[in-house]
This record gives C-alpha cells, structure tokens and sequence, in this order.
C-alpha cells in the first residue's frame, strides 16, 4: 500500500508542476493571481505605478511588430500597449535571443504549449494586450512571436536597455 500511496503522491505533485508551467498560450482566461515577480535576465515585472512611459506596438500577419526596434534605459519601468492588427493570433514576448529562441523551437514541436508569464502578452486579432516591465539590467533583448513559424518567419524584435 505504501508504494501504491508513493506512486499517487508523485503523480499528484507533477500534475500541480505540471498546471504551474502551464497556462496561456492562447488567450487570458481571467486569471485574477498577483503576477509573481522573478527575475530574469531581461528584467522584472514592474508595477503600474512606476510606468514611467508607454510604448505602443502593433504587430500583424505580415509577421512584423512596430516599431521593430526600441531603446530604454536601465532603470526604466515601461508599459508595452501591444495591438494585433492582423487576423491570426500573435504574441508579444521579452526576452533574451537564445531563450527566445529555444522556446520558439519548443512551440514548433508543442504549438497547444499553454503558459502564462508577466512577459509575455497573446492578443486575438484585432485585440490590445499589456505588459508593464522593469528593465533593471543593461543590455540587448529582444522581443517576438513565438506562434508556431511566426518566429521562423522574421516576426523578431530588438530592445537595447542602455546602462544608467
């Protein structure tokens, strides 16, 4: 019985890792939990009251975003307002290129991959998403789709954080 009970325990905790890792790659479903704020090296999630300015995006089915470049300061707290002008869903993610990269890979072999991350924002066509982002390091980011071939199709981004 002990063994049955340790299968079943371990079971259960990959289930609970497992809905950890796994929402949104599609669109928000309500989720209303605080946004959990971990560092990585692009940044953290900043907080609304600190937005020190706001950077519209728009991205559409030519698989490009505008601006396709952009310049902040260390320091700053910026507010990504992203509008999908095409008829396909995209996505809006800040990261570095190699993990931008990886994970675009993982969408290619795993396109219903559900997430949901402060850095990240899927927006149905014709929708406006958000995201409110401290870059507290210095250094050259990017920001893409990672739809499945989106990425592969030049939908890609750069954000240079110039050091205060």
């Amino acid at each position: 019985m002990l063994k049955f009970s340790g299968i079943v325990l371990a079971c259960v905790a990959l289930m609970g890792y497992m809905g950890n890792i796994a929402f949104a790659h599609g669109e928000k479903k309500g989720n209303t939990a605080p946004v959990v704020k971990e560092q990585t090296a692009w940044g953290i999630a900043g907080h609304a009251s600190k937005v020190v300015r706001t950077i519209d995006v728009s991205m559409g089915d030519d698989m490009r975003f505008k601006p396709g470049r952009m310049e902040v300061r260390e320091g700053e707290t910026i507010r990504f307002v992203v509008r999908n002008t095409g008829a396909l869903l995209h996505e809006f993610v800040i990261g570095t290129p190699a993990e931008n990269a990886r994970h675009a890979e993982l969408m290619l072999k795993f396109p219903g991959m559900e997430h949901d991350e402060p850095y990240m924002a899927h927006v149905a066509p014709g929708k406006a998403g958000e995201i409110v982002w401290l870059f507290n390091k210095a250094g050259e980011f990017e920001f893409a789709c990672l739809m499945a071939g989106h990425f592969q199709a030049g939908m890609v981004g750069t954000i240079t954080v110039t050091a205060k």
